[in-house]
């Protein structure tokens, strides 16, 4: 066993109590200082399978003294070459006093045993985490919303528009809990097609610019009140493009149609005011369809995190975790290889660099496809790897590892080319897939294409190796 004191100490200005300005996350250059005194015990590696975990950069299975100076020395930013994954818990390129705290418990305590149950858990906690902080930008985004509905400027609708972009990563990450029917996107009340359900027809909901009195805002007599229930009623009412709800409908609303080769859509703030000078027509509609909307999806939101819970009995987290193990792990794996084949690879990249259409790509009013396309990615990953910010514990990689070590490591580093391609992908979007295929983005997409493939393709062999085979195909 090896004892370890972290002494951390925050720098304050004597006369105001506040914290040093320079400081990032709490931290101060001279703040942090480390002491570690080992006593007379080896920490105990036992011949269980252990988990990869926060602090354990060579993967044995032990956070030792060494793996915990290095990430002190990374927390500091001080001049170093090591690299460690497993002290990055939260993978934003940098390490945290509570990954610090995480990788200390760890070399005290020992890495989790990775087991099927264990992996299970890892990924309910995972999930709940992940669409709490869905709900959290959903949340934002509805207050902002009501803002500049109620009072309609260009700095209120900018605000806006930075709430949708700041709530999409997060959603974004919990798409790896697909297509096995769970609760985002079971048969019965999956609510999936409410939520992100694209491509959408912009002429279902408001005017375009060949048809100025196109959509439910502007139908008057035949749709009288807007409201909630008329746009769950109407969603994928003609077809699976006539989408009334949902990120991608309040995108719309706040951006409009993407007319330019070089920027994203241009709705002026106009269309919404309602004292006589306002731009198009129905200007106090449109209004109380965008509160509608943004009111939808925290709902919807709420209703998959609350399936998540923990601790509540008879929701979807109590049934996952009770079922048979084999039976979670293919659901896991169903989910982290449709989304990245059929969905990520398919859907998301090849359909728009076959057509070269602007209305083949995900988020095409806001020019924030490539962070759609980086975050789906992110999200298998960290199914993969059993991590999600503050959370860590045994994941895919860890079982792999424990059945067959070469492909553990294969499938690994497929997750991190597909990764480095995804975020190669020149942007915007919808300009990376014009032109012949040698011009720099068409090669950066199918360059990612191909790792996407070859990803995929590991997946589908850990699953096999795991004794769990399954279909990678969107259903």
């Amino acid at each position: 066993m090896v004892l370890i004191f972290i002494f951390i100490t925050r720098y304050v200005d004597g006369c105001t109590g506040r914290g040093n300005p320079d400081e990032e996350d709490g931290m101060s250059r001279r703040g942090i200082g480390i002491v570690a005194a080992a006593v007379a015990w080896q920490v105990a590696v036992t011949d269980r399978a252990t988990a990869l975990c926060a602090g354990d950069c060579d993967f044995n299975g032990a956070v030792s003294i060494n793996e915990l100076v290095t990430g002190v020395n990374l927390a500091l930013n001080a001049e170093s070459d090591a690299v460690c994954i497993a002290l990055d818990v939260d993978d934003n390129g940098q390490v945290a006093i509570n990954e610090l705290i995480s990788a200390v418990a760890n070399a005290l305590d020992g890495c989790l045993a990775a087991t099927r149950q264990t992996v299970a858990q890892t990924y309910a906690r995972i999930l709940y985490a992940n669409y709490s902080d869905a709900l959290v930008g959903a949340q934002a985004l509805r207050a902002a919303v009501d803002v500049f509905v109620d009072a309609p400027n260009a700095e209120t609708q900018q605000a806006a528009k930075d709430a949708w972009l700041a709530g999409r990563p997060a959603y974004l990450q919990t798409e790896m809990a697909r297509f096995y029917d769970g609760p985002i996107d079971n048969e019965v009340d999956g609510p999936e097609g409410l939520i992100n359900a694209w491509p959408l027809d912009e002429a279902y909901i408001d005017y375009v610019e060949s048809a100025a009195d196109a959509g439910i805002i502007n139908a008057v007599e035949e749709f009288p009140e807007i409201d909630a229930d008329l746009l769950v009623a109407l969603n994928e009412g003609e077809s699976e493009t006539t989408i009334s709800t949902g990120w991608h409908a309040v995108e719309f609303l706040l951006w409009g149609q993407d007319l330019t080769a070089n920027g994203a859509g241009a709705r002026p703030f106009t269309d919404y005011v309602t004292d006589g000078s306002g731009t198009a027509a129905n200007q106090a509609r449109r209004g109380a369809y965008l509160r509608a909307a943004a009111e939808l999806l925290v709902t919807d939101i709420e209703t998959v995190r609350a399936a998540w819970a923990p601790d509540v009995a008879g929701n979807y987290r109590a049934e996952f975790l009770a079922a048979e193990p084999n039976e979670a792990l293919r659901r896991i794996l169903t989910g982290m290889g449709t989304l990245s084949g059929g969905e990520l690879t398919g859907e998301r990249l090849a359909v728009a660099f076959d057509t070269k259409d602007q209305e083949d790509e995900h988020s095409c009013f806001s020019d924030n496809t490539h962070v759609d396309h980086r975050n789906d990615e992110i999200g298998i990953q960290n199914a993969f790897l059993g991590r999600y910010k503050s959370v860590s514990g045994p994941g895919i990689y860890d079982l792999v590892r424990i059945a067959d070590p070469t492909l553990a490591d294969a499938t690994r580093d497929a997750f991190v080319a597909a990764r480095a391609a995804i975020f190669a992908i020149p942007v915007p979007f919808d300009q990376a897939i014009q032109g012949s295929d040698d011009t720099p983005g068409r090669m950066a997409i199918a360059a990612a294409i191909t790792a996407l493939n070859a990803q995929t393709d590991h997946v589908a062999d850990s699953a096999e190796a795991l004794g769990v085979p399954i279909n990678t195909t969107v259903p």
